[in-house]
């Protein structure tokens, strides 16, 4: 059974949004142009931002994919 996810354009650029400031972060890390103490800070906070905002992004996944589902059901329950 393949899944299928109902994305509106917000959850879909909340999704993108986290991940790009976890990769941001993670991006800055490994940056030499910027001073190290700088650097770090920043990407820390960025880090932080993606993680913090990955568990709400993930739950708002799982309900697009979970509505998905139960529209299934629904429609499939009905034409028996």
């Amino acid at each position: 059974m393949q899944t299928t996810f109902t994305l509106t354009p917000p959850l879909f650029g909340f999704i993108v949004g986290t991940r790009a400031a976890l990769g941001f972060g993670l991006g800055l890390l490994l940056a030499d142009r910027i001073p190290a103490d700088k650097r770090r800070a920043m990407a820390f906070t960025f880090i932080g931002i993606g993680a913090a905002t990955t568990i709400p992004a993930i739950k708002a996944l799982m309900r697009s994919r979970t509505a998905s589902r139960l529209n299934q059901r629904l429609s499939s329950a009905s034409s028996s």
